[in-house]
């Protein structure tokens, strides 16, 4: 095996700009960010052409390379349990449908991942475009890169601070500039998950928080534990009552990027 073989990348695909590490061990040293104008959903064309060109001058052929993808670009649904579905090929079926109760029928195609439960339990699912990955996958391949895994920040952030969240009743919110998610858990099974865009500013998060907490008081007397990650929020962190912060471990660069921060979410 080469050397080159076992560099590692990461890539950040955010709502207005793009950055790449390389994971040195534990570390990721940060390549750098590129800007783009947000033209809404759709940006996610200029955001992987700006992403090729930073695989460009960055990587070589035999490298490995890990995509987080802003939750700008992804869509959220909570699928239910029901025992009348036998088989996988059902539950993408199943799940599908769910999508479209939620956001109506798609005007481009989706791929669907569905979190692992036990049975009776129900899932999360994500949704990226088709589109995006194909091309994602095409850049990658023309390069000769290995595409290691391709996740919604959502879910690197949970993978992240799993074990720090209590395992019964919560609310972890992901707050990114231009949007936030929201996931609730309750008696350790998943009850919501939703995408809402809002601003990651202390009033529009304390509000945001706010509305969540009443509307969960109305529904259930059990307690619920608040977390909150802000990866944008470097110079002051957010300050929203009764919330707990959850970020990432101390880090030495001095690297003010809030795609540098989303990167080192990434196991």
């Amino acid at each position: 095996m080469s050397l080159l073989s076992r560099d590692r990348f990461v890539a950040v695909l955010g709502a207005s700009g793009v950055g790449l590490g390389q994971r040195k061990g534990n570390e990721t040293l940060w390549l750098g960010s590129v800007g783009f104008i947000d033209e809404g959903f759709h940006a996610w064309a200029v955001a992987l052409d700006t992403l090729d060109c930073l695989l460009a001058e960055h990587t070589r052929a035999g490298a490995e390379l890990s995509v987080v993808i802003s939750g700008h670009f992804s869509r959220f649904c909570l699928v239910p349990w029901s025992d009348q579905i036998s088989s996988p090929d059902e539950l993408q079926g199943f799940a599908q449908l769910c999508f479209e109760d939620l956001f109506g029928a798609p005007t481009q195609p989706w791929s669907l991942v569905l979190s692992a439960e036990p049975a009776g339990y129900d899932r999360v699912a994500s949704a990226l475009p088709q589109d995006l990955l194909a091309r994602l996958r095409s850049l990658v391949s023309e390069r000769g890169l290995r595409l290691r895994s391709v996740q919604p920040y959502l879910m690197a952030a949970f993978n992240h601070f799993d074990k720090s969240l209590d395992a019964g009743d919560f609310l972890f919110v992901v707050a990114e500039p231009v949007r936030s998610v929201l996931l609730l858990a309750r008696e350790g099974r998943w009850a919501a998950v939703r995408s809402v865009g809002t601003g990651d500013s202390d009033a529009a998060l304390t509000a945001l928080i706010g509305r969540e907490s009443q509307l969960q008081a109305s529904t259930s007397e059990r307690p619920l534990s608040v977390y909150l990650h802000a990866p944008a929020r470097i110079e002051a962190q957010p300050d929203v009552p009764g919330v707990q912060l959850r970020t990432l471990e101390e880090d030495r660069t001095g690297v003010r990027d809030a795609l540098y921060v989303m990167s080192r979410a990434v196991a």
